[in-house]
């Protein structure tokens, strides 16, 4: 059956009550007819100019709040890519046939975002609720005793709810910047990494608050050696960051010990038991041997580390996987396996965000990482990390998040 063709700027501007689209400046880029006819502006008199420019505030009330109002609700949505709904408003506008007189207007106005490629606000959604009529038609139009009560109560909701709103928003500014914080300290740039040039990067979920559980982590061994892992803990948020730190550290320090990969999951595992969250979490982790040029590894769970060739070709390395951390009742020794490298070859380790898509197959996404690597296997891991982040991360990005180190052999 043939999918039918939709018009979406049409069904925008026929959208029953008022939308308007603006840029993260505030200024409109586009607007609904019932946002046109109920506000009394043509489409020309709108796009492209700044909102307050458009509808200024009412000069003759000082007691006049609406624009501030409006703009720090539309600068949180920019700010923290999340929904905002204001109180109840009072916003006059100047009748455009009448310079200089001021209707009043009772707006329940709602703003939210549009994301971007990047995952940054792209546009704000302002849809707004127009209830001037039925305050009047409750109250009696021109402010009689009745209005003004229902005026006066409706106000007094209205700023409880916005007092409720403000905690709200501070509250959820707290835990942003505990979360960016973390992230900062949880996942920084690769240090020296002897003779093995290294790119890292990390890609939130859409709506995200930039913290998740992913992770990745690069080790010195003794004899220019490095051990290297990415792992997933389920979930995201200030919890699942939280456990991520604890199984990071925990198994940055079992590496260091270990006789090899193998042995640093058991430990690993053995610890996660015993770590709030941590359950059914995926890792994998990799030691290389520089004068053997050798790649050792262990995978619990975990999408399998991708090895391109200097002649393009690209193996997975799937030769001893198990299950996820805590997965099983009892401990039980894990697998490891090893491959030889060709100097100059790229290894490449990352999260399901980066190949994994609803319903798709993973082989699916596991192909379009293989010829990714084999098209850009002569870049440098700064350019190849992007490359790869291109051609595998949708547009629109992605609903988990990805995290991703590339190493030059």
């Amino acid at each position: 059956m043939t999918e039918p063709q939709i018009d979406y700027a049409a069904v925008f501007r026929a959208l029953p009550g008022m939308v308007a689209l603006l840029t993260p400046d505030l200024v409109y880029a586009d607007a609904n007819d019932d946002f046109l006819r109920l506000a009394g502006r043509t489409r020309e008199q709108l796009l492209g100019r700044y909102i307050f420019d458009v509808f200024p505030e009412n000069p003759n009330d000082p007691a006049a709040a609406g624009m501030r109002e409006t703009r720090d609700s539309m600068l949180r949505v920019v700010d923290t890519g999340e929904r905002d709904t204001m109180a109840l408003l009072r916003y006059d506008i100047e009748d455009p046939q009448r310079p200089g007189v001021w209707q009043e207007h009772y707006w329940s106005p709602v703003n939210a975002p549009v994301h971007g490629s990047d995952g940054r606000v792209a546009l704000v959604v302002h849809r707004v609720e127009e209830v001037t009529e039925l305050i009047h038609a409750r109250g009696g139009k021109g402010g009689g005793p009745r209005g003004r009560v229902l005026e006066a109560e409706l106000y007094t909701r209205a700023r409880e709810l916005q007092e409720v709103n403000e905690r709200l928003r501070r509250a959820h500014a707290r835990e942003r910047e505990v979360a960016l914080a973390l992230q900062a300290a949880m996942l920084p740039a690769p240090g020296p990494t002897g003779p093995h040039e290294a790119a890292v990067r990390y890609r939130p979920a859409v709506g995200a608050l930039n913290v998740c559980g992913d992770w990745y982590d690069l080790v010195d061994l003794p004899d220019d050696n490095l051990a290297v892992a990415v792992g997933d803990v389920v979930g995201h948020g200030l919890a699942a960051a939280c456990a991520m730190g604890q199984l990071r550290s925990a198994l940055s320090a079992a590496c260091r010990v270990a006789d090899g990969p193998a042995q640093a999951l058991e430990a690993l595992g053995l610890y996660a038991r015993f770590v709030e969250g941590a359950e059914a979490t995926t890792v994998v982790t990799t030691f290389i041997d520089r004068k053997s040029h050798t790649i050792t590894y262990s995978c619990a769970g975990h999408p399998p580390p991708a090895l391109v060739h200097p002649d393009g070709a690209v193996t997975f390395l799937d030769q001893a996987t198990d299950p996820p951390l805590a997965a099983r009742p009892e401990h039980l020794p894990r697998p490891q396996a090893h491959l030889t490298f060709t100097e100059g070859s790229r290894l490449v380790l990352y999260t399901d965000g980066l190949i994994e898509r609803r319903g798709e197959d993973i082989d699916t996404g596991l192909a379009r990482l293989s010829d990714s690597l084999t098209r850009h296997r002569h870049r440098a891991p700064e350019a190849l990390a992007d490359a790869l982040l291109t051609d595998l991360l949708p547009s629109t990005g992605t609903t988990d998040d990805t995290a991703l180190i590339v190493l030059r052999l």
